[in-house]
């Protein structure tokens, strides 16, 4: 029998750990819902709305200067774009009505119709049926089922919505949508109309040199026909009010920029804090049965522990973010374009931190400043070798790059990937062709066939 001993090392992560890291990661709005469920669950924590006085009034102050001037700001940003007098001005205001639905539009001009019990039954079920784009998603047959009645009857309400505004909503497709404006305007365009019906695919691909040719057609008429499709509408409910449907999002962190240095506030006012109530504090010192003296501790210190990751997460997160704003204090002054290369090891670095906290710090998190609201992943990115400045650039300053070839080029002969590549390299960018596409792909820009001009 051969008995050895041998040491080994295992990392176990407590509970109170895991809380901490799962604190760390959460945005303010989940932050804020788990403050709610902890108050639900330990009887000993108090929600206490509002936020706690700074220790110096004069940090209060200067925030809500900056507050205010703020406001002003957007007033005079609102005025110049506006003009002083314009109704157009209010639509910077938030307003919680802030548009009418398409299905409130689509029945008000039925108002005047005649309607059995049936059609406004059928109706009302088609529009409220209408995905965001105007689409009618439903099945016509399962709509004849639903309502006990048959296809025709079904197909004439149909008819009836789709000769409603705007034109193209209740279209089933896309082929339709465009269709029913065409047939809508007082001089149809019969090439735009076969183009629709016979050629939608070709179009997409920009390829009218065979549409051309498939429809014996000069390519100038072609070319016409085709961008006068392009101005219709393909989504006839967008410009519709969709509430239900809008998210909002919560900066964590607001950078201001003062007379000659930045101040970076954390968003510690969309949630509240994490009270414990005197009452139980009471109770121990008074004196009680020890079942219920360690039932009381034991949440105290649940609370305690809760209220302590809450600080370490804020501390985490400022920490972060200051080591961005030092960083990637050119973007802030100049706005995008000018960012660093900048990667979470080197933010962990700084802080003395393990890479995995910045990680978790960052994770679904929002800055603000003056250039807009970026997730804080925005400010990291990967470098990549170039001869510009001796230095590696970023890949928001390669797409940058590679849209200013693109403007350059010669929109009868776009550049392939392949060119592009090759002026990237004449530039002293190294990258490969498949990055190159990538990069334009996410930029929403097409390849070289989709851009040709003819």
């Amino acid at each position: 029998m051969d008995v050895r001993l041998s040491l080994t090392q295992n990392q176990i992560l407590s509970q109170k750990m895991i809380q901490s890291m799962e604190i760390l990661q959460m945005s303010c709005q989940e932050l804020n819902e788990y403050i709610k469920e902890v108050s639900l669950e330990n009887p000993v924590v108090d929600i206490e709305e509002g936020y706690e006085m700074p220790d110096k009034a004069s940090d209060l102050v200067r925030k809500l200067e900056w507050l205010d001037s703020l406001d002003e700001r957007n007033r005079i940003y609102s005025r110049q774009e506006y003009g002083e007098d314009s109704e157009d001005k209010q639509l910077m205001d938030y307003s919680e009505n802030v548009g009418e639905e398409l299905s409130e539009y689509l029945l008000h001009q039925l108002l005047t119709q005649d309607l059995t019990d049936l059609q406004y039954d059928v109706i009302h079920f088609m529009v409220y049926s209408l995905d965001s784009k105007g689409y009618m998603e439903e099945n016509l047959a399962d709509i004849a089922r639903r309502f006990d009645t048959d296809m025709d009857f079904v197909e004439e309400q149909l008819k009836l919505l789709q000769s409603l505004d705007p034109p193209g909503v209740c279209a089933r497709n896309l082929r339709e949508c465009l269709l029913i404006q065409l047939d809508r305007e007082k001089e149809p365009d019969m090439t735009a109309r076969k183009i629709v019906s016979d050629y939608l695919e070709l179009l997409a691909k920009n390829q009218l040199h065979v549409i051309s040719r498939k429809m014996k057609r000069p390519i100038e008429e072609i070319s016409d026909a085709c961008a006068h499709i392009r101005e219709l509408n393909p989504k006839p409910g967008s410009g519709f009010d969709a509430r239900g449907n809008l998210k909002y999002i919560t900066p964590d962190v607001t950078v201001v920029k003062l007379a000659d240095y930045y101040e970076i506030l954390l968003n510690e006012y969309t949630y509240p804090r994490v009270g414990i109530n005197h009452f139980y504090r009471q109770v121990l010192e008074g004196g009680t049965s020890k079942e219920t003296e360690n039932y009381i501790a034991d949440k105290i210190r649940q609370a305690e522990w809760i209220q302590n990751c809450i600080g370490q997460r804020n501390t985490t997160l400022m920490r972060v973010s200051k080591c961005i704003v030092d960083y990637q204090e050119p973007f802030f002054k100049l706005g995008t374009g000018h960012m660093k290369p900048l990667r979470l090891q080197d933010v962990a670095e700084m802080m003395g931190v393990h890479e995995s906290t910045v990680s978790r710090a960052i994770r679904d998190k929002y800055l603000q400043c003056a250039w807009g609201i970026f997730p804080m992943n925005y400010f990291f990115s990967k470098s990549i070798s170039s001869k510009i400045g001796g230095d590696k650039i970023t890949t928001e300053q390669v797409k940058k790059l590679i849209m200013d070839i693109i403007d350059e080029e010669d929109k009868k002969k776009p550049f392939s990937d392949r060119v592009i590549t090759e002026r990237l390299v004449e530039r002293g960018v190294k990258i490969s062709r498949r990055t190159v596409a990538k990069y334009r792909e996410e930029m929403g820009i097409k390849d070289a066939g989709g851009r040709k001009e003819f």
